[in-house]
């Protein structure tokens, strides 16, 4: 049975009250973070970033944690620090000017956001921040939010009234370090959720304060120290059991970090669609890893004959970020890595069977992002013409680069959008409105369809500065669907299930995960772009335990449920 949450939300595929139509054109974004509320600056250490993690940044999530059908927003926040002055020894370091504090911000039916962060108690411990994973760990029908960073992990268990309790230290996941991405996922079948952290480099809080900018870049500049010459950090891979605590299982499982790889993304996906969730990590500087799922909780790492752990050359990269969806409309998974600047950010064309290939050069990607510092991506249609778009954060770690411009480029950049046309992808950045325009150093992006008009929006989050809410004024004026998944009693958000519409010719699939792009959470409804079509043939959900929801002759332009069992 299928039930229509909501009708047709914003049919006409007009802007906000009062506001022009935008001028005519495929894309047209407008920054709407401050006029909606969300003005909370994300620190990042000192200006000069002269330690790494001063510029990694910190990420971002869309979720609906009050469940009242509207998207909230969460943004995770770093230490503003003083730099050291001039010539001073290096053991008197930098100081602590300011602990940032994380953020929530309820949805509210004007489209606003209202910040709840005292209420709610989620401003983060007083921890440096890094990246949001949202799951229903405990299946209790509440989204809760697990918060990485330098320190100890932070999950904060949503009590159902408006209220948080951070559990992690009760249920053993804290692991203290430098850890970024992180994913949810049923790694054993067990209808469970266990959950894999990666970390990037080890270090001490006063090895961060004493750094100095010592990396001869170049031979131009003296920029922060690493990864290379620095000690990677394990990532951790953690039991579920029954929600009530986590056990360390990483050799167990099999996913021993051995390489000490600089982890930084993370993402949970079948790509060999063997109905079991396997586990790719980005990897700065370092092999990616695809982890396969065995089948009996355990994985083997695959990543290099498997095709997705290096370029087409058969070189590493500094990957920051990845992005998962069938780009190419072939029913295989592809996955999009984001990489350092004055290289191509990779997409790797799923062949099916688990297997890759590097199509960054004939696709447009590679070219389209050689000269960006990329971080964090999305695949999305942003048009809603039945294919999948491709938007990118953008932003350097060095400011000292600015004194180089025509040779280094620069510190802030543009954020790019890339539109898929027929497979390959062509930069519209400069035609995708004022929202486009803006430059920062970038990094944590998520998106979702936050105004519930019918047509994917963008959340950015910028060093040293507020976020930017790009919201979509034109992606409407096609046709669309938009899919809730329910398990009625079960957790709130149903990872790892798949969602395969059918319409106007084209077969488009999505799956629900917890953690991806740059240390960054998604809408967890599917969107479908369905183009001139007025009704999708079949929807049909494919649940955790392989079972299957399936209507047909589904009516566009609405948000609908799909519950499993009926």
């Amino acid at each position: 049975m299928l039930c229509l949450a909501s009708a047709c939300l914003a049919a006409s595929g007009c802007t906000h009250a009062g506001a022009p139509a935008p001028p005519a054109g495929r894309f047209h974004f407008v920054n709407v973070a401050a006029a909606s509320g969300i003005d909370r600056i994300t620190w990042a250490g000192r200006p000069g970033k002269e330690h790494l993690l001063d510029s990694a940044g910190t990420g971002a999530a869309f979720l609906d944690y009050d469940r009242d059908g509207r998207l909230d927003v969460y943004l995770v926040n770093g230490w503003r620090l003083e730099a050291s002055a001039p010539g001073a020894p290096a053991r008197e370091g930098s100081r602590l000017a300011e602990r940032g504090r994380h953020a929530l911000y309820r949805g509210l039916p004007d489209g606003t956001f209202r910040d709840v962060t005292g209420e709610a108690r989620v401003a983060g411990e007083g921890h440096w921040g890094s990246g949001v994973a949202v799951a229903d760990y405990d299946a209790d029908g509440w989204p809760d939010l697990l918060i990485t960073g330098f320190g100890p992990n932070v999950l904060y268990r949503n009590r159902g009234d408006g209220t948080f309790e951070n559990v992690a230290g009760r249920l053993g996941i804290e692991a203290p370090g430098w850890n970024t991405g992180a994913a949810f996922f049923d790694a054993e079948g067990d209808g469970d959720l266990d959950l894999y952290v990666a970390s990037y480099i080890a270090c001490t809080l006063d090895e961060v304060l004493a750094a100095r900018a010592t990396l001869d870049w170049k031979g131009l500049e003296k920029v922060a120290l690493g990864p290379f010459g620095l000690k990677g950090a394990p990532d951790h891979y953690f039991r579920s059991e029954g929600g009530r605590r986590f056990v360390d299982a990483t050799s167990e499982a099999g996913l021993q970090d051995r390489g000490l790889a600089y982890g930084f993304a993370v993402r949970a996906a079948d790509f060999d669609d063997d109905g079991d969730l396997d586990l790719y990590v980005a990897n700065d500087s370092d092999p990616n890893y695809l982890y396969r799922n065995e089948g009996n909780g355990t994985f083997r790492e695959v990543g290099v004959w498997s095709g997705c752990a290096l370029d087409a050359n058969g070189a590493a990269q500094a990957s920051m970020g990845v992005a998962i969806g069938d780009a190419a409309g072939d029913g295989a998974l592809d996955i999009f890595t984001t990489n350092f600047s004055q290289d191509f950010s990779t997409f790797y064309r799923g062949l099916g069977g688990g297997f890759f290939d590097d199509a960054s050069e004939e696709t447009g990607i590679g070219p389209a992002t050689f000269l960006p510092m990329s971080w964090g991506a999305a695949f999305a249609d942003f048009d809603n013409d039945s294919d999948l778009d491709l938007v990118v954060a953008s932003g350097h770690i060095y400011p000292q680069i600015d004194g180089h411009p025509e040779v280094l480029g620069t510190f802030r950049q543009r954020n790019l959008l890339l539109e898929n046309r027929a497979g390959r992808f062509v930069d519209v950045t400069a035609e995708a409105g004022p929202g486009f325009e803006a430059v920062q150093s970038s990094r944590g992006l998520a998106v979702g369809d936050y105004d519930n008009d019918g047509d994917v929006d963008i959340l950015i989050t910028n060093l040293d500065a507020p976020p930017d809410l790009l919201r979509n004024e034109r992606g409407n004026a096609g046709s669309w669907l938009e899919v809730a998944c329910e398990i009625p009693g079960g957790a709130a958000i149903p990872i790892g299930t798949a969602v395969t519409v059918a319409a106007g010719g084209r077969t488009q699939r999505r799956d629900i995960a917890s953690g991806d792009s740059y240390v960054s959470s998604h809408d967890p409804r599917p969107h479908f772009g369905l183009g001139d079509a007025a009704t999708a043939d079949t929807v049909d959900v494919r649940w955790p335990d392989g079972s299957h929801t399936v209507q047909r002759g589904v009516a566009a332009r609405r948000l609908i449920t799909m519950r499993k069992g009926s």
